[in-house]
């Protein structure tokens, strides 16, 4: 037991290292960038007349640090903020609290996110044991045609295409926001039904896109699982085919279960196209919002949330892999 708090430890701590190490570069990454909407306020409130020192504290109070102070400076206040999580305040959305804007946002995406994963993976790996157990078959070849093809598509071309019929063409789902603004917000079944055909698409855009990779995945892991001598010993005991199927599924998902966690990452990336498509207010809707008014603040706390997510994933993978592969022992 104490190895395994150890353990959970040495992991805790690496993962904290590797926040700090990543938020560190996009801060920098993000200040480089050309633009500077804080340092425009400044002037503007300069040109109407109010004082310089006046107009510094102004722009100070409104969003949390002045323009021409040195970029160290402002990275240390930034992680002394971080430290006592505050993420300051949003300049494109007038001096709101970063925190709460994402907090508003977050639930939107996970909840695309979640289950567009959860569609995709439960399909992908189930159409990659039968592309295995079939292939040089007529079924075989053709979920690993589909397969192929799906995994080449980016997450926006889905997006726009599936836009594209369904809503424009066909016009069977309605694109744009959320939910119907008519209708009132509520535990209601007009509500639910109206959260749930906004975001058909953008959720279908998601398990289209994933669901080649997890196909193409578990196909290559059955395969390769299929030549262990455990399976042969099967065969040879008479194990019916059914039970081989669940010895061959089960060890072969392992694999998958680690890319599991770092998909969760991929895909809050992908948010940002399919949402701002589909016009959804999530996380990956914010993050252009911010890109496009150069909004400091708002991207260094975003990427901070989705880069946290990400390790945080990691490390409950890692722990947990021990537990579902009893063959891997852990130092």
């Amino acid at each position: 037991m104490s190895k395994f708090f150890k353990r959970i430890g040495k992991r805790i701590v690496a993962g904290l290292v590797m926040i700090l190490a990543v938020s560190s570069f996009t801060f920098f990454l993000v200040h480089f960038m050309p633009g500077n909407p804080v340092q425009t306020k400044l002037n503007t409130l300069i040109e109407e007349g109010i004082p310089p020192l006046q107009a510094q504290a102004q722009v100070r109070s409104m969003y949390g640090f002045i323009p021409h102070q040195p970029l160290y400076i402002q990275y240390f206040h930034y992680v002394w903020q971080v430290l006592h999580l505050n993420l300051g305040k949003s300049i494109s959305y007038s001096g709101v609290p970063v925190m709460h804007l994402l907090l508003k946002a977050m639930p939107w995406t996970v909840i695309m996110v979640l289950t567009g994963l959860a569609v995709s993976f439960i399909i992908g790996i189930t159409a990659g044991v039968i592309a295995s157990v079939k292939r040089n078959s007529k079924l075989g070849d053709g979920l690993l045609l589909l397969s192929t093809f799906l995994h080449g598509i980016p997450q926006f071309i889905m997006a726009l295409g599936l836009a594209y019929v369904f809503t424009t063409i066909f016009k069977i789902f309605p694109f744009g926001a959320p939910y119907n603004a008519a209708i009132s917000p509520g535990f209601t079944i007009p509500f639910i039904g109206s959260l749930a055909r906004h975001a058909v698409l953008p959720i279908a855009a998601y398990a289209i896109s994933g669901f080649g990779a997890w196909a193409l995945t578990m196909r290559a892991s059955v395969t390769s699982v299929l030549g262990d001598d455990y399976i042969l010993a099967a065969e040879l005991r008479g194990v019916t085919p059914s039970i081989r199927l669940r010895y061959i599924a089960r060890n072969a998902m392992l694999p998958l279960f680690t890319i599991l966690t770092l998909s969760v990452g991929f895909m809050f990336g992908g948010s940002i196209f399919i949402e701002t498509i589909f016009d959804y207010p999530g996380l990956g809707y914010t993050i252009n919002t911010a890109l496009a008014a150069r909004d400091y603040p708002l991207m260094d706390g975003a990427f901070l949330m989705i880069t946290a997510a990400v390790i945080i994933a990691t490390i409950v993978a890692d722990l947990l892999y021990t537990v579902l592969d009893p063959r891997i022992q852990r130092i």
